[in-house]
Order: C-alpha cells, then sequence, then structure tokens
C-alpha cells in the first residue's frame, strides 16, 4: 500500500512537468526516473556521491537519458533563470538551511517557471504537531530527515508564490505544491 501510494504521488507530482529544462533536487538512487517526461532535458543532482553511483547505474538500466552532478542544494552551479522546473520529492526534510536551499530554486528557476515539490512536513494537528516535535531529534539522529518542517511557510519565506497546495496524506503530513517566483 505504502509503495502505491508513493507512486501516485510521484504520478502526480510528475504531471505538472510538460517537457524544456528540468532540474530534480534531491535525485537520491533516481527513483523518479520513470516519470520523467519524454521531452525533458533533466539534470538531477544530490550532495551524496554514494547516492548518484547508484542513480547512474540506475538510469543506464532504465535507458534514460539524464545529467547527474555532485552539488549541494544550498549553492546550486547555475545561472539565474536556468530551468523551466524545479523539481523535489522529500528532500528539504533534510536540507539544513531550507530557506536557503529554497532561495536557491527559486533563484535557478525561469520567471515563468514552475517550481514542484512533493514534501513531508509537520502535521497541521496541534496535539500531533507536538509529537512529531518530540520525536524529530531522535529522527533526525536515525534518518538525517526532519518530520516537523513547515515547508509550506518555508516556500513563501524563500519567496516563491504557492499556486497549488494538495494535501495527499492525513493531517498534511505529505503535501504536493506548486509554487511559482511570481
Amino acid at each position: 500500500m505504502k509503495l502505491l501510494a508513493f507512486r501516485r504521488w510521484r504520478e502526480k507530482l510528475w504531471a505538472h512537468v510538460h517537457g524544456g529544462r528540468v532540474l530534480e533536487v534531491g535525485v537520491g538512487t533516481g527513483k523518479n526516473f520513470s516519470y520523467y517526461p519524454q521531452d525533458a532535458q533533466v539534470t538531477a543532482i544530490d550532495i551524496s556521491e554514494r547516492m548518484l553511483e547508484r542513480a547512474r547505474r540506475h538510469a543506464a538500466r532504465l535507458g534514460i537519458t539524464v545529467e547527474i552532478l555532485l552539488m549541494d542544494a544550498h549553492t546550486l552551479a547555475f545561472l539565474d533563470e536556468s530551468f523551466d522546473y524545479v523539481v523535489a520529492t522529500f528532500v528539504f526534510c533534510s536540507v539544513p538551511d531550507p530557506v536557503l536551499g529554497l532561495s536557491e530554486v527559486r533563484r535557478v528557476c525561469k520567471p515563468t517557471g514552475t517550481v514542484v515539490l512533493l514534501e513531508h512536513m509537520r502535521p497541521e494537528s496541534p496535539w500531533l504537531g507536538k509529537l512529531f516535535d518530540l520525536f524529530n531529534p531522535m529522527v533526525v539522529r536515525l534518518t538525517g530527515a526532519n518530520i516537523n518542517r513547515t515547508t509550506v511557510e518555508n516556500i513563501q519565506r524563500a519567496g516563491l508564490v504557492i499556486k497549488h497546495c494538495e494535501s495527499l496524506a492525513s493531517k498534511g503530513i505529505v503535501k504536493l505544491i506548486v509554487a511559482r517566483k511570481h
């Protein structure tokens, strides 16, 4: 069931991407490769060389053409306004300074471009949110991911304008967010 949910969520996210130059931030092992649009020119980045090696092997197995680069979301080595789409799935929970990373995403996205994010975050329920806050230090130590990030607010702090925000899991724990520069 969990795998089916993740697949549906990824399909929903990639349905917002329609070709052009695409940046995938936090490619990991390449779980999104099979969802890439045929007409897209994709550059995929990650901070982990081990993950990138796995992604390269995965891309080769699938016959996917993708530029895979070692890079930190805090300092994207691209010119301003380089991409038509910037995509990330479950990334900004583990970026140390999510607002800085999202500001970089905004910088490299074209003025007419779109940022599409699939993220888990702090639940909307006050009591459940407090529970996630309590367990967050332990989860970060175990997985490196924060379970209590306020990603919607972080997107706005980075100067992006949210055009669509959809809860995909109960209590708003997983959201699909579509944003633009203006």
